[in-house]
């Protein structure tokens, strides 16, 4: 009965030292064992260890490839164009010792991670033109960018896998200065365009006006052409007329003449037949009846 009131705090103490002396790294981690703040041992390998209870204790740091968003950064290129730039890197620690001594955790790591890309970034796309930052030669500035970040990386322990921009914008005055910028041209093409349109009315409409007056004096010459020759070919039958029976043609005459003379208006003419030469026709008619 005594052996069982020792063997049940026995086995409590034991399973509180287990407790506090066993520990498992995951696939994912690596850790380093401390004892009072001094590192002992580095664990790469996934599986279970020891450490000394209470005296040693573990700090994991992850072993996968991690993200970093930098906070978007103002550049002035060579041109002194501004442009804001957001970054991202991808990072992984490749040396858990020099990790832990020089930052400690991930959350100081990755401010000062963000600070030396932003400063790597100003020190290359500074000396860059804009045109030159929009165009394909960016990845070569890029990798500018990385080499730098990474050498200085390489002290904390930490290896940079890759470093891209995520966007790059204007500041927002410099867009409205571009839109209106943009705004103005798009109205002053639109001006020109307007001003060629109406020349180009202006120039259909003065060829069309000519082309009529062309056709229009064409037609009148063709015109006149057929009746001078309509005119001749009568004179040519009256005077063949006029020599097949000349007192017929005189009485034809003095007919359309007296229906010229004699019909509408209101002009009164008092003459004598006999006396007239004009009306002999008429004083003919008299003297037969």
């Amino acid at each position: 009965m005594k052996a069982n009131k020792f063997i049940l705090p026995i086995i409590v103490a034991v399973a509180v030292l287990a407790f506090f002396s066993i520990f498992i790294v995951k696939e994912v981690n690596q850790a380093i064992v401390l004892q009072f703040g001094d590192p002992k041992k580095i664990i790469t390998k996934p599986g279970l260890n020891f450490k000394l209870p209470f005296i040693q204790n573990v700090v994991f740091l992850d072993k996968r490839i991690l993200n970093l968003d930098a906070p978007p950064e103002e550049v002035i290129a060579s041109d002194q164009k501004r442009l804001i730039v957001d970054a991202f890197a991808r990072f992984k620690i490749i040396d858990p010792l020099k990790f832990y001594i020089s930052v400690g955790n991930e959350r100081v790591a990755r401010s000062r991670l963000a600070t030396i890309i932003n400063s790597r970034i100003r020190s290359v796309l500074g000396t860059q033109r804009l045109q030159t930052l929009l165009s394909e030669d960016r990845n070569k500035q890029m990798a500018l960018i990385q080499e730098g970040v990474n050498n200085e990386a390489e002290k904390f322990g930490i290896k940079i896998v890759d470093v891209r921009i995520k966007r790059a914008d204007l500041p927002q005055a410099n867009s409205e200065a571009i839109y209106r910028r943009m705004q103005t041209e798009r109205e002053r093409e639109a001006k020109e365009f307007r001003a060629r349109g109406a020349e180009m009315a202006v120039t259909i409409t003065s060829t069309a006006d000519k082309e009529v007056t062309v056709i229009l004096a064409n037609a009148n010459k063709q015109s006149e052409i057929m009746k001078g020759e309509g005119d001749g070919l009568r004179n040519k039958i009256f005077a063949e007329a006029f020599g097949r029976d000349p007192e017929f043609f005189a009485f034809y005459r003095s007919m359309q003449a007296y229906e010229t003379a004699l019909i509408g208006g209101e002009t009164s003419i008092i003459m004598s037949p006999e006396d007239s030469e004009f009306f002999k026709f008429f004083g003919e008619a008299l003297n037969q009846n």
